[in-house]
């Protein structure tokens, strides 16, 4: 009994340990590093002061393609990648936004803005967030 209690102990550890999630195995995503800080005062991303409001950035360094970011409650932001999650990053999968969506211009295939979700094989590649203030910092 006691070498159970270790082991569920030792799993839980073990699972309470990892990285700050989300990271998400994707075959036609590669998992870049790269860390994009935002400045919500800047007339550019002032948008994202305010929730359901989302951004496209298409800086270099930002993600594969680019990324988006949105404000869906207080403190709590997404951002994902600006690329098709169902196909290799062409210029034909980079994601415009729809409303609270992002659209894919190769086959016009919807993802939720707040879940990620499109009802595919693979939903967006969502990124890391931390706020600090003004400044929002989305890395991978």
């Amino acid at each position: 009994m006691k070498k159970h209690i270790t082991l569920l102990f030792l799993c839980l550890l073990i699972i309470s340990c990892q990285k700050d999630s989300p990271v998400t195995n994707n075959q036609y995503l590669q998992n870049v590093s790269f860390a994009k800080e935002i400045n919500t005062a800047l007339p550019s991303y002032n948008n994202l002061q305010y929730p359901s409001n989302p951004v496209l950035i298409r800086d270099a360094g930002a993600g594969i393609q680019g990324i988006i970011v949105m404000k869906v409650g207080e403190n709590d932001y997404r951002a994902w990648e600006a690329s098709c999650p169902n196909e290799y990053p062409t210029d034909c999968t980079k994601l415009s936004i729809s409303g609270l969506s992002a659209k894919c211009l190769c086959d016009n295939s919807e993802y939720n803005l707040f879940t990620g979700d499109g009802g595919k094989q693979y939903g967006l590649k969502a990124y890391r967030v931390e706020i600090n203030g003004a400044i929002i910092r989305v890395y991978n």
